[in-house]
């Protein structure tokens, strides 16, 4: 009759095979093997097509949300990005306003619209991912905890200390556009407005002054995230001895010589310090700049009355949008504040339709002082948007494009 593998029985049992794995391929999995169970949270392969839409009756609820403003921004747009693959809307996840970290009992919880503008997400993002609220859901005891047929259910939860802070695959682009959804409440948009307006004032006073009470365009002004901090200092340079470089940590001494030596900058400037609240008490920090620059920090911008009002992340929400508003901007390029707002700006400028990122007269620059540039002025900096993760942005580079 010939070989094994020749004869009917086994041909069919070759056809068997075949047919079963065909059918795992192709096929949704069968009930009882609905998900993989990945770190802490279940994993599915989105089957929908895309132009289905993002579904308004299957939600992922998320824990809240921790850490400062940066990597709370963060941990928020990977739970939206993991609602996308998903296929589901993401209930409206609670973000921290403290910073005890690392003491859960101590967390502050605040919800996500009372920082962010909830219906204005949902516009921006629409199609991409959507929010949602508690009250939508039809049926809050019918919640998934373990792996099953996950996909008859209404919600999925997600469990476990941080889940989001992990490392994670989707490109900046894909943050990016869950950066833009995020606009800021009303109250707190006004609030930076308010320190805006304060810093292009004295800006302006000083130029009336210089020309009699004449017209005069208003003063730029450079805002600067100053890490000088003890804690950030003694992390820096520790990172410095891992990573081999000495481009990480910088002195007081040398963000004020790269500031000084920004190319084509004109004095007088106002600089606006954005630096830690312990450092406030120091009065150091306005001391030793060159003429022309006038350095400012909350304190004596006389502003730190609006700051005082707010927990921690909405004052470090107010600081991030004066930065993000100044006429140029230099931080550092492992500081996770600093990079959010270089990848904002370098948004901002790919709206308006700019294609050299390395020309002078560019419109909102931005530099990272830890790096020298010309003449021993800060790097250009813009953020690389075809980077395949955010490994940059969150944990730093000295590799940053013009």
């Amino acid at each position: 009759m010939g070989g094994t593998l020749n004869s009917m029985p086994c041909k069919c049992m070759v056809f068997l095979v075949f047919i079963l794995i065909l059918r795992a391929l192709l096929l949704p999995p069968l009930p009882g093997f609905g998900g993989v169970e990945w770190s802490n949270f279940v994993f599915i392969r989105n089957h929908s097509p895309e132009s289905i839409g993002v579904r308004q009756d299957k939600f992922l609820e998320v824990p809240q949300i921790v850490w400062g403003l940066n990597n709370q921004k963060i941990a928020f747009a990977r739970a939206c990005l993991t609602a996308k693959l998903m296929n589901r809307t993401l209930l409206m996840p609670s973000l921290s306003a403290s910073l005890f970290y690392k003491e859960i009992d101590l967390l502050q919880p605040i919800s996500l619209d009372k920082v962010f503008q909830f219906d204005k997400f949902n516009a921006l993002c629409s199609g991409v991912v959507q929010l949602g609220r508690y009250s939508d859901v039809l049926n809050r005891t019918r919640v998934l905890h373990s792996i099953g047929s996950f996909d008859d259910h209404e919600i999925i939860r997600i469990v476990g200390k941080n889940p989001f802070l992990w490392h994670d695959h989707w490109p900046v682009k894909d943050y990016a556009k869950v950066f833009e959804c995020l606009v800021l409440v009303d109250e707190i948009a006004k609030e930076a407005d308010r320190v805006v307006s304060r810093i292009r004032a004295v800006g302006g006073g000083k130029m009336e002054l210089e020309n009699d009470g004449s017209s005069f365009q208003p003063l730029p002004y450079v805002a600067v995230h100053m890490r000088i901090e003890i804690d950030w200092m003694i992390h820096c340079k520790k990172l410095e001895q891992r990573l081999q470089t000495n481009q990480i940590c910088s002195s007081k001494k040398e963000i004020m010589e790269r500031v000084k030596n920004i190319a084509g900058l004109k004095t007088p400037v106002v600089l606006y310090l954005a630096v830690a609240d312990q450092l406030l008490k120091n009065s150091s920090i306005l001391e030793g700049w060159q003429e022309g620059f006038l350095p400012f920090e909350k304190k004596k911008l006389g502003v730190d009355a609006i700051y005082s009002k707010y927990p921690y992340l909405i004052q470090s929400a107010i600081d991030y949008e004066v930065c993000l508003r100044a006429d140029i901007f230099v931080g550092n390029s492992f500081s996770t504040f600093s990079s959010l707002i270089v990848l904002e700006r370098t948004q901002k400028m790919i709206k308006i339709g700019v294609d050299d990122m390395c020309q002078m007269d560019l419109r909102w620059p931005s530099y990272a002082y830890n790096i020298a540039g010309e003449s021993n002025g800060p790097m250009r900096w813009n953020t690389n948007m075809s980077d395949s993760s955010l490994k940059a942005i969150s944990y730093g580079t000295d590799h940053i494009a013009c």
